[in-house]
């Protein structure tokens, strides 16, 4: 299995995806998701999660990475540009935003890139599973983990970086 994305091109994450992109949510915090197509899934597969991750982050955090989207049960194998805004066939949680103070309503989905200080290197980890998860929208990333617990079939990430 691997994951390939049209806005990640020779290891670049496009601008529009990130802090110099054109659509914001409430914080100024990017909300236009990236694409994505998982191919050769294994046999067997139900459904899909992913997280998007920036673990140069710690940096510039108090001493954590930084989850910039968590989805499940997504049950197809690919997700067009900005569908974190308009689909509703998947559910969504909660980003690391929410350390910023924005309610929980508004950091439910994908947060994009933002990095402060120099390039930063962007994880998206892509989950088989053999079944739908018992999660809802805004769930936590510990929830998403236990969930999944069991049901893993195979895993796959795609790297790329985004300047700051």
């Amino acid at each position: 299995m691997y994951v390939i994305s049209s806005g990640v091109v020779e290891g670049i994450i496009a601008d529009r995806f990130g802090k110099r992109g054109e659509q914001f949510g409430p914080g100024e915090v990017p909300t236009y998701s990236l694409p994505l197509q998982i191919c050769e899934p294994p046999q067997g597969t139900q459904s899909y999660a992913l997280v998007l991750e920036d673990r140069d982050a710690f940096a510039v955090t108090p001493g954590f990475s930084w989850i910039h989207w968590t989805a499940a049960n997504l049950q197809r194998d690919f997700l067009e540009e900005n569908e974190s805004v308009s689909a509703r066939d998947f559910v969504q949680g909660v980003n690391s935003w929410i350390s910023e103070g924005l309610p929980l309503e508004d950091c439910t989905g994908y947060g994009g890139m933002a990095p402060p200080d120099c390039p930063h290197q962007y994880e998206l980890r892509v989950y088989a599973l053999d079944c739908l998860l018992p999660l809802e929208q805004g769930f936590l990333y510990g929830e998403l983990y236990r969930a999944m617990e069991g049901h893993l079939l195979d895993s796959c990430a795609l790297r790329g970086w985004y300047r700051a």
